[in-house]
């Protein structure tokens, strides 16, 4: 809105000019009177077009009249324009006429795609000494702006919904309690009280987590080898994977291939992934772990053998606690920002995640980040010098 102030306060500056020049047809000498001395006419139209050509708003300025005196390139796209600009254009030509007539007139239109879009047009009108000289409108793109405000709003609704479910849990498990008096029953509560217990916390630390991936600007780096990050994450899953009866089993897990990561935030990352192919497989079904080098990259897959998860979910398996089989997830603990964690972790390593999947036959989710080398390469480099 700076911006949009500075161009308002340069076409009022130039109004006196404007007056002067009232009797000329030439609009273009209108335009060159807004931002130059009289004696300097296209000196003063090319300042001021280059001016308005930095700005990524539209901007229609029009005379008192009506007559168009300038439209900056963003403008351009609704000069002829078709779909959903054509919606644009015709906004802007009725907005400068209210502006023109004294009103300050604003709209924010919802335009279908693909893509869709959401576009603020806003036009008011340009007076000097009370008298009416013309009118400016802006067109802002704010696709960007409300697609964060969503995200946003359904980020509390559903940090909300998930608090309060646990909560409202130990609320009705401890009043249970206080009245209950066979200790059998007492026990089986205290037990839920427990487990709602560390499923709060879970999300809490979840929530913490991806709150300092998403504000931290970039992770701290050394150089380890894949294989440590995998075994790391290997060894904290093992206890829930051999309480759960699903062995974890590795294969082509070269040694020698290294790449630059945070370690704890990496290793967080296929813990992630191991514990949810656990969550979806089921007693005796196996998660492998594999790893695989070239092009560049080193790529880390987790596969199950579990229910899989459908087409129409695949796309949406990554967004913060949306969940394929909410049951499933809420009897084994799950808080549905795993593989939110998951992303922003890869990511921020410069890679991706992606995710294959057959329903009844189990998921592939594979890690993929730059990798740094490995000790054979290096020993051949090191003998390519050498010679």
């Amino acid at each position: 809105m700076v911006a949009l102030a500075v161009v308002t306060a340069l076409v009022v500056c130039g109004t006196a000019l404007i007056m002067t020049l009232r009797a000329r047809r030439d609009l273009r000498a209108i335009v060159s009177s807004l931002a130059a001395p009289m004696s300097e006419p296209q000196a003063g139209e090319d300042r001021l077009a280059a001016s308005l050509a930095v700005f990524d708003d539209g901007i229609v300025i029009v005379d008192r009249l009506g007559r168009e005196v300038l439209r900056n390139p963003a403008a351009e796209r609704y000069s002829e324009a078709r779909t959903g600009d054509a919606i644009v254009a015709d906004a802007i030509h009725r907005m400068l006429d209210a502006a023109i007539a004294g009103t300050v007139a604003e709209e924010e239109l919802g335009l279908f795609g693909p893509p869709s879009r959401t576009v603020a047009v806003r036009a008011v009108p340009l007076e000097l000494r009370g008298e009416r000289i013309g009118a400016i409108c802006w067109v802002r793109d704010i696709s960007e702006t409300r697609r964060t405000d969503q995200v946003r709003r359904d980020f509390v609704a559903n940090v909300s919904h998930e608090l309060k479910t646990p909560i409202g849990a130990l609320t009705v498990l401890a009043e249970t309690m206080a009245v209950a008096d066979d200790a059998a029953v007492q026990q089986q509560l205290a037990d839920r009280v427990v487990r709602e217990a560390d499923r709060l916390a879970q999300i809490v630390e979840d929530l913490l987590d991806l709150s300092l991936l998403e504000a931290q600007e970039a992770p701290s780096r050394e150089t380890l080898p894949v294989a440590l990050i995998v075994g790391d994450a290997i060894d904290q899953v093992r206890p829930k994977a051999d309480a759960a009866g699903i062995p974890v089993i590795t294969t082509t897990i070269a040694a020698d291939v290294y790449a630059s990561c945070d370690r704890r935030q990496l290793t967080s990352a296929v813990t992630n992934l191991l514990d949810n192919a656990m969550k979806y497989s089921d007693p005796g079904g196996i998660v492998e772990v594999s790893m695989e080098s070239g092009a560049g990259l080193v790529t880390i897959a987790v596969r199950d053998h579990g229910v899989g998860i459908p087409a129409r979910d695949l796309e949406r398996v990554f967004e913060r606690f949306y969940r394929v089989d909410r049951a499933r997830s809420r009897a084994t603990g799950g808080t549905g920002l795993g593989l939110s964690i998951v992303r922003h972790v890869v990511q921020a390593h410069d890679g991706d995640v992606t995710v294959t999947s057959t329903e009844g036959e189990g998921s592939v989710f594979s890690i993929r980040i730059p990798y740094v080398g490995s000790t054979a390469t290096e020993r051949r480099e090191r003998e390519d010098l050498d010679a």
